[in-house]
């Protein structure tokens, strides 16, 4: 195999690894001052001053006004995305727990990710096949599993 493939895959996994820790951290924050939403503010505004840092230290040039101003609009939906993203783990992390909500997010994100894939949303079309199909009901099943709705809650 390919070592970047393989780095990537190794940085997607220990990526994934955090995500429950950065909800868990969020919800602890939220509980100890005002609440998920002031707690996902603080998460952002932590993370806009540490890629701040990163795009200063890389030298990354800035798009002039000009350039932002030309991009379609909709290009700005990844960041209301992202908050949404992070608001509802900071909120819904106590009541499902970490794997839960982790699990139903990855569901979710299969789902999407097959209908973009399939419609070539932004990019090339990879319809979707019988294998991807059993693939994605798998992950939904053991999301099921892991946050058994059934159960009653003691």
């Amino acid at each position: 195999m390919n070592i970047w493939l393989l780095s990537s895959i190794a940085l997607a996994a220990i990526v994934g690894m955090a995500l429950p820790l950065q909800a868990l951290l969020n919800a602890r924050l939220g509980a100890l001052t005002h609440g998920a939403l002031f707690a996902s503010f603080v998460s952002f505004a932590v993370g806009t001053c540490a890629l701040g840092l990163a795009l200063a230290a890389s030298r990354t040039p800035w798009p002039t006004l000009r350039e932002l101003a030309a991009l379609p609009p909709w290009l700005w939906l990844g960041g209301l995305i992202g908050a949404v993203f992070v608001f509802s783990g900071t909120l819904l992390v106590p009541r499902l727990g970490a794997a839960g909500m982790i699990c139903l997010i990855v569901a979710g994100q299969l789902v999407g990710s097959l209908l973009v894939d399939h419609f070539g949303v932004l990019s090339q079309p990879r319809p979707i096949d019988a294998m991807r199909v059993v693939g994605a009901v798998l992950v939904g099943i053991g999301a099921l599993l892991v946050v058994r709705p059934w159960r009653v809650a003691t």
